[in-house]
């Protein structure tokens, strides 16, 4: 049984008759360093699954001498595969504890690194006057990670995909009964892409016009689970790339930025019809200054009730008053000056929720909060005429 899988070769090799023999290579550390950077986090930390805890090395020859190594990371719900060049003296693969890796490449000095993989897994690493031997594992037990497909991508911006992330990942649920929940919405048409994450009791929804996504006829929905968009939001800040392709099949998604491929598994289940909730008559609005809400927030939440941090917004002629009470810090009152003319209104919402929002649209510039009355939710959005991206995080109100 066992001699069927120690001879299989890479999933990345591009030729089949490639050996996973006594890989033998020399790497930049720059180089090799970014890419174990990029592929650490997805390394699983606390795993009853040894081979989880380590990288996949492959090599991929392109000639004399010349080559790649390709780097492999999974925690079986989302993986991510990256290469850098390499001299390849002997092609194979290997795996390495990656904690204990990355932990060491960082302490060695600029230049050059031989990897070679030795009997029983054992991996020789040498740089300059270090001799290194590190415990690895059969690459036979390291799981297959799916494959890009080979059609059905969608180019998507990256920096629209960046923004939407930030504006929509704290929204999402940390409850973990509550499943459909546990990701963003994602949804392309031929001309938009828009994003949506609640967890019931607040709702952040951005939607940026003027994309052009070939190939989408309709729309295209997708929920994407919170680790692997705090994952792709990561990768995204490290790339200088303008798209990156998206795909999907039954069971994983996958996303290619530059060289980097990062899957993960779909959330299955139906997201709620947020359309539904969206405030429809919030007739009632008032603009501030995004830094002085910011600060009166901070002040009277320092007196919120520590366990639901309720704090009360009361709307009278032309101010904005903040307050909170508890029976042990005690109470604290703030206010702003802003032109209000409608009926007073008074309403309790969770402080931090608005300093999520706040800080989400960078504490700059004006806002506008909507609302109808005291039982309904209210609106917040930024007042900054930006035609292209709207931006709208509804929030419920707490009784007070």
């Amino acid at each position: 049984m066992t001699t069927t899988t120690t001879t299989e070769t890479p999933e990345t090799s591009t030729s089949a008759s490639v050996p996973t023999g006594n890989l033998e290579i020399t790497v930049s550390r720059a180089e090799l360093l970014r890419e174990l950077t990029a592929a650490q986090s997805v390394v699983e930390r606390k795993t009853t699954i040894p081979i989880l805890s380590n990288f996949l090395f492959e090599t991929t020859t392109e000639g004399e001498g010349g080559g790649r190594l390709t780097i492999s990371a999974t925690d079986l719900d989302q993986s991510l595969r990256t290469s850098c060049p390499a001299k390849v003296k002997k092609a194979g693969a290997c795996t390495i504890p990656a904690r204990k890796l990355f932990d060491y490449i960082k302490l060695l000095p600029e230049g050059e690194i031989s990897i070679k993989l030795m009997d029983n897994h054992w991996v020789q690493i040498r740089a300059g006057r270090s001799n290194t031997k590190m415990v690895g594992m059969a690459r036979a037990n390291f799981p297959q990670i799916p494959e890009f497909p080979v059609t059905g991508a969608y180019k998507v911006s990256v920096a629209s995909l960046k923004n939407m992330i930030s504006k929509t990942i704290f929204a999402i649920s940390n409850e973990e009964s509550r499943y459909t929940l546990n990701g963003a919405l994602l949804v392309l048409k031929a001309e938009s892409m828009a994003m949506v994450a609640t967890d019931g009791h607040r709702l952040a929804h951005v939607e940026k016009h003027g994309e052009v996504l070939e190939g989408i006829s309709g729309e295209k929905k997708t929920l994407i689970p919170r680790k692997a968009l705090a994952e792709l939001s990561s990768l995204l800040g490290s790339s200088d790339a303008e798209t990156l392709d998206f795909a999907d099949d039954e069971s994983t998604l996958f996303f290619r930025v530059g060289g980097r491929v990062l899957t993960s598994r779909k959330l299955t289940g139906q997201f709620p019809n947020y359309e539904a909730v969206l405030p429809r008559d919030n007739n009632k609005f008032v603009i501030v200054r995004s830094e002085d809400l910011m600060a009166c927030i901070q002040r009277v939440a320092q007196f919120a009730d520590e366990r639901s941090g309720a704090i009360k917004i009361r709307l009278e002629q032309n101010e904005l008053k903040l307050s909170s009470s508890s029976t042990d810090s005690g109470e604290s009152e703030d206010s702003i000056e802003t032109p209000y003319n409608y009926d007073a209104l008074v309403v309790g919402f969770n402080s931090q929720y608005l300093i999520d929002f706040l800080k989400a649209i960078g504490n700059t510039g004006e806002v506008r909060l909507e609302f109808k009355d005291a039982q309904s939710a209210g609106q917040m959005r930024p007042e900054d005429g930006n035609e292209d991206v709207k931006y709208r995080y509804i929030l419920m109100p707490m009784r007070i």
